[in-house]
């Protein structure tokens, strides 16, 4: 047992269970389906959560773990539920708490043998309280170089969500792979200030093709919309939405959260759980991002060149800047 974590019941449950059944059959016993309950401030809909869910609905499918969770819940209201799914009895909470962080850490702290695995912008903390983070800024700078290159007006526009380092270290990435390509890009950049508003984001679109942007970068839902009704072409990000747009959608930088949450389930399981840093886990060389293009869109040098450098990162021969800044429009 490691340091500074105390499995749970179950967990050790689990493991004697395991134990006897070797000393009994000379074979391994599946542990028990850990409790997972998870806790979204927005609809599982939503790109980012939508790929936490996928994750866990894969687990439950798999019998590792049983799953319930809670959706659209308010900043106001995420400690309470923090702590109704902890009373339950659940094994591990997953959620993400950018805009709640004291709050939850004062809950996990609370319930030391129950884990908690956390976006968020900050570290982990004793006893119990894990982090992760979508680190897709590798994909997304092969997906700055097929946008670069595809420009026609030499203008791209992107519309964000909050200017918080998770959604700027996608951008910077992205727009330090179109100028790779294409030195002579302009940018405009737009943060709507909500997860969630299509419409919002719709209408920043829209500014950015009135002022000549003939390819969007879309970070939030209702980019898309904008390009195809206007004719011109988008940038996908964390999820495919090609089949959604044809013809629409160049290329999509992708997240997948299964290496992230397989591993917390398997800690949890073995009773090895740590408050650690989950956010390598989101790198393409653990297969936590990837990147798609579509090759009837793009031209065939760029997809080569990107597709070149696609293996450069996972050879480890090519670094994608993490910056964290936020990014300006460059017209």
């Amino acid at each position: 047992m490691k340091s500074g974590w105390n499995p749970t019941r179950r967990a050790v449950l689990a493991a004697a269970a395991l134990a006897t059944g070797f000393a009994l059959f000379g074979t391994s016993a599946m542990a028990d389906p850990i409790k997972v309950a998870a806790i979204y401030t927005v609809p599982v809909e939503q790109q980012w959560v939508s790929r936490i869910h996928k994750a866990l609905n894969a687990a439950e499918e798999r019998g590792d773990i049983t799953y319930e969770y809670s959706e659209n819940v308010a900043n106001t209201d995420y400690e309470r539920v923090m702590r109704e799914y902890a009373e339950q009895g659940s094994d591990l909470v997953i959620g993400e708490v950018f805009g709640v962080e004291r709050a939850a850490r004062k809950v996990a702290a609370d319930y030391p043998d129950i884990a908690f695995l956390m976006g968020s912008s900050f570290g982990p903390s004793q006893p119990n309280f894990a982090v992760f983070d979508n680190f897709i800024h590798e994909p997304s700078y092969l997906t700055g170089m097929i946008a670069g290159a595809a420009t026609e007006s030499d203008i791209i526009g992107m519309v964000g969500g909050y200017a918080i380092p998770e959604v700027n270290r996608l951008m910077n990435a992205f727009m330090e792979g179109a100028l790779s390509v294409n030195p002579d890009v302009k940018f405009l950049v737009t943060f709507i200030n909500s997860w969630y508003d299509p419409p919002k984001a719709k209408e920043a679109a829209f500014a950015m093709i009135d002022k000549g942007a003939d390819i969007l970068y879309a970070e939030r839902f209702g980019v898309s919309d904008a390009a195809k009704e206007r004719g011109v072409k988008a940038i996908g990000n964390v999820i495919d939405t090609a089949a959604d747009y044809p013809g629409t959608i160049l290329a999509s930088a992708l997240w997948h959260m299964e290496p992230t949450i397989d591993r917390a389930i398997a800690a949890v399981q073995d009773g090895s759980f740590e408050p650690a840093d989950y956010g390598q886990y989101s790198y393409m060389g653990y297969g936590g991002g990837s990147f798609v293009v579509d090759e009837s869109l793009a031209s065939a040098d760029s997809v080569a060149a990107a597709k070149e450098k696609e293996q450069e990162i996972k050879d480890g021969l090519f670094r994608v800047n993490v910056n964290d800044a936020e990014p300006k429009s460059t017209m």
